[in-house]
């Protein structure tokens, strides 16, 4: 199975702390390297964490706030001046595509080549696996994001010791092809199991919306805002008014739609040093819940 890597580069929310930068989240998947938002100062993360920012093939943007696009700039600066070569593509929702390429041209010359597009539903698909958006509801145009592995036929060794097959052989089982081995017909589903292929879902920056659940169903991995806890009832219509999700919301959501993990991101300052508190609120809902930090990394 392939490594699947996700580096977290911010977890904070609007406003940054000394621990927690504005919103970002390295993925790398075979030779695909995504980053999920970009807020300010992301550029430093990506070299505090160790990476390669001219590695980064994509950007997937979720809204055009602030906390989640204002590193954009520097970033495609610095690329610019890193001998960057690639093609990079820049994915946002509906109706954010012309904000983006008018901010990127107001903030100075960035002097790689990048493509603005506007996405819903599949927006990248090969052999391997795909990446899929949704709208949600938020006071801006704003997209859930999902990676879905594709499924994969494995060859069952022990099963394939009884026979002397090989090379090419194998390559037709593992594309589901039948074979004939001395003079025999051989089903591949004899010689070859299922491997499900890993789903990670992207959610920041929205209230209760249904294309949440269609996201997240399922996922192997649910990366989730959590701003505030429900007991800080001061601030719920504050919540309320910028549309976002607590973290008790987050653990419900992953509990209902099944999720095996949840990594909840997203963090109000306010909780600084205290998230031992917001893991014992999740836990209570939601068992296999993380509270993310800057510079965690995690292997799937």
């Amino acid at each position: 199975m392939e490594n699947i890597k996700i580096v977290f580069l911010g977890t904070g929310s609007a406003i940054p702390t000394i621990n927690r930068n504005h919103n970002g989240i390295y993925l790398k998947y075979r030779d695909r390297n995504f980053l999920i938002d970009c807020g300010e100062g992301i550029q430093r993360q990506i070299r505090k964490a160790g990476l390669n920012i001219c590695k980064i093939n994509d950007i997937l943007i979720t809204h055009v706030h602030g906390d989640h696009i204002l590193g954009l700039p520097g970033l495609l600066h610095t690329m610019s001046k890193s001998e960057y070569n690639k093609k990079l593509n820049i994915y946002c929702p509906k109706n954010s595509g012309n904000f983006i390429k008018k901010f990127l041209k107001l903030t100075g010359v960035h002097d790689i080549n990048y493509k603005v597009t506007e996405v819903n539903g599949k927006f990248i698909e090969n052999d391997f696996f795909s990446f899929s958006c949704l709208p949600l509801k938020h006071d801006v145009s704003c997209n859930g994001y999902l990676f879905q592995e594709k499924d994969k036929l494995r060859i069952n060794k022990k099963e394939l010791s009884n026979y002397k097959i090989k090379g090419e052989e194998i390559g037709r089982l593992v594309n589901g092809k039948n074979i004939y081995f001395n003079g025999k017909k051989i089903n591949y589903k004899d010689l070859t199991y299922l491997e499900k292929g890993r789903k990670i879902s992207f959610i920041f920056d929205t209230e209760f919306c249904d294309n949440i659940n269609k996201l997240i169903f399922n996922s192997d991995l649910a990366i989730i805002e959590g701003v505030f806890l429900n007991s800080d009832r001061e601030n719920l219509e504050n919540l309320k008014h910028y549309k976002h999700l607590t973290i008790e919301d987050a653990a419900n959501l992953s509990k209902k739609n099944k999720v095996k993990k949840l990594i909840v991101s997203h963090i109000s300052q306010r909780y600084e040093f205290k998230e031992k508190i917001l893991l014992k609120k999740a836990e209570k809902i939601f068992r296999s819940t993380i509270i993310a930090e800057d510079f965690m990394i995690v292997n799937l």
